[in-house]
């Protein structure tokens, strides 16, 4: 019997592993679908001995100490800052659009606050900022929104920005001053020896049990288990009762070049030409010395493995009638991407983990366990 069934080994299902085992002392089952553990950000070594991110690149920065501290208890760091130029007009330029972006681009040399001006004489305003669109014409105006946002966008959502939500293009702020960095959080770094090392180490516990090329749904009935937690898609866990939840993703083409750089820099984007949004090569990333390089193109699809939920209104309320089921739920937890339909960096999925987990013990101090050896409800919900 175990104590947890824990669907997903991913960031998710093996921070509430790793903290139901080592500080509450429960006997846990880890099941995933795929041949591996640390879900999309599982890496490995290509046949050229270079490490590479099997799902793409994923380049961790946080601000939160909490995630930072309790990551390092399984892995050393490598510290690393994160840059991308995006190929515009045949030219590469920083992005997030800065100082160097403007100046660079229109062969000026303004300064901060001439480039504040500078914004503000190019952009149109919106009363209300609803869409992606609206927050980066409201911001810089619509001919760097055409240059550097509106055809990325379109190939990694195939919607146009005006049908997104704001929180798309938001991500990716506009600055006034010279940080060519991708990120500005406190914490930027990579493992050090990967993240497959990491999760081999979070789950490194005599309490967790894992099962791999597994698929749930077809052991359910055979596992004694007291108390569920769901990574996967929540409308699956449903049988998509309503309808199944939109995802884009994507794939990933590898090749290795016997040149020792690729690029010039970590990522390239290329918002306006060819049918890949980005290129990425891997040896930035992991500081990695060798005289081959590989890299990864990637090419937004709407079939595949579910990436990233679409974030638009009527999938938000879509997700919202499977949240109602779930929250009926006794003894059941949906932690993730995934089951919560957000669209959440690492370091958030982490701290969602973190404080499912403070959760689960506040309510096992008044509740008693609900005992199950079957899953007879799964689709009946």
């Amino acid at each position: 019997m175990y104590d947890y069934l824990i669907v997903g080994a991913g960031f998710a299902g093996s921070v509430l592993a790793e903290r139901l085992a080592s500080q509450a002392n429960k006997k846990v089952l880890i099941i995933d679908k795929r041949n591996h553990i640390g879900g999309n950000a599982y890496d490995h070594y290509d046949e050229s001995g270079i490490l590479v991110h099997k799902y793409g690149p994923h380049i961790f920065h946080t601000n939160s100490k909490q995630v930072f501290d309790y990551l390092s208890q399984f892995t050393k760091w490598r510290n690393y800052q994160h840059r991308v130029l995006a190929n515009v007009d045949g030219q590469l330029f920083p992005i997030p659009i800065n100082l160097n972006t403007i100046n660079s681009m229109y062969g000026l040399n303004l300064s901060s606050n001439e480039l504040r001006d500078f914004f503000d004489s190019c952009s149109e305003k919106r009363k209300e900022v609803l869409t992606s669109e609206d927050v980066v014409v409201n911001a810089v105006g619509r001919e760097l929104y055409e240059k550097f946002f509106k055809g990325y966008t379109k190939k990694q959502w195939d919607l146009d920005p005006s049908e997104l939500n704001a929180s798309v293009t938001a991500r990716i702020p506009t600055r006034t001053n010279k940080d060519n960095r991708y990120f500005t959080d406190t914490y930027q770094v990579m493992p050090l020896h990967g993240y497959t090392k990491m999760f081999e180490q979070m789950l490194n516990d005599p309490n967790i049990h894992i099962m791999l090329n597994t698929d749930y749904k077809d052991m359910i009935n055979e596992i004694g288990y007291k108390e569920l937690i769901f990574t996967g898609p929540i409308d699956e866990f449903f049988n998509y009762r309503f309808g199944k939840l939109p995802y884009r993703s994507i794939e990933f083409k590898f090749e290795t070049y016997d040149q020792e750089v690729f690029q010039e820099t970590g990522t390239i984007n290329y918002p306006n030409d060819y049918a890949f949004t980005r290129i990425t090569e891997f040896k930035y990333l992991s500081g990695q010395k060798h005289n081959k390089t590989s890299v990864v193109y990637e090419f937004p699809t709407a079939d595949g493995d579910p990436y990233y939920p679409i974030p638009k209104p009527d999938n938000a309320e879509l997700y919202r009638k499977y949240e109602e089921l779930a929250k009926k739920l006794s003894s059941t937890y949906f932690v993730g991407r995934l089951a919560t339909y957000k669209y959440y960096n690492m370091d958030q999925v982490v701290a969602q983990a973190l404080s499912t987990f403070k959760k689960i013990l506040s309510a096992t101090t008044t509740n008693k366990y609900l005992i199950r050896t079957d899953h007879g409800s799964v689709g009946r919900h």
